[in-house]
């Protein structure tokens, strides 16, 4: 990995850099799932979280929860949810855009003061092929695209996952676990616009 694809990974659209990580300990809740499923996804959070050398709580001050998961059929379900155009503005629009897009999935951060992340929604359309993809896989990929706030073409062409050929166990890519393991060092900010910070974050890749 040079520091040309630690860039990358957080070139937004326009090609500006940003980069964000978890400013508060993480506090999730998870909608439309059963009880074995939300063991896997928060089972999955909890590995990203530790391995990262973040924390867990069981809520949030401010928000009670703030990382939401929701697991649904159709967009439309998410227009019947109590109160969620408070959290996500204009809704409905949103919802009709990801209709028209035939979208799987879609991510929303709030950002404090700091510019780190305050709260995220993620929101999972579980269509025919979603639905095929392991629980294990699905909740593992997932936490890593919460753990930080990436760019939207990070992993359009590779998954940050990866299958061990002996045993067919999905795991997370070493480059990606040793960028978001740097992401929480210390030292580091919250939030970055900066190019140098692609610089920083590559010299503390850890990828032996």
């Amino acid at each position: 990995m040079t520091p040309q694809d630690v860039e990358a990974l957080f070139t937004r659209h326009d090609g500006s850099y940003g980069f964000a990580r978890w400013g508060r300990p993480i506090a999730p809740v998870v909608f439309g799932v059963e009880d074995a499923t939300l063991q896997t996804v928060k089972g999955a959070l909890e590995a990203v979280v530790t391995l990262v050398g973040h924390q867990m709580a069981e809520t949030d001050p401010e928000f009670g929860s703030n990382l939401m998961m929701f697991f649904f059929r159709e967009w439309e379900e998410l227009l019947d949810v109590p109160d969620l155009e408070r959290l996500i503005p204009d809704l409905k629009a949103l919802v009709g855009r990801l209709q028209d897009a035939n979208a799987t999935q879609y991510r929303a951060f709030r950002f404090d003061n700091d510019g780190g992340i305050q709260a995220a929604f993620v929101f999972l359309r579980m269509n025919d092929a979603m639905a095929k993809i392991p629980a294990e896989a699905l909740a593992l990929g997932e936490a890593v695209q919460a753990i930080v706030a990436w760019g939207p073409k990070a992993f359009a062409e590779h998954s940050p996952l990866a299958a061990v050929p002996e045993s067919g166990a999905t795991v997370l890519r070493p480059e990606i676990a040793a960028v978001i393991a740097a992401a929480y060092d210390r030292m580091m900010p919250v939030a970055a616009e900066d190019t140098s910070h692609a610089l920083r974050l590559f010299a503390r890749l850890r990828l032996d």
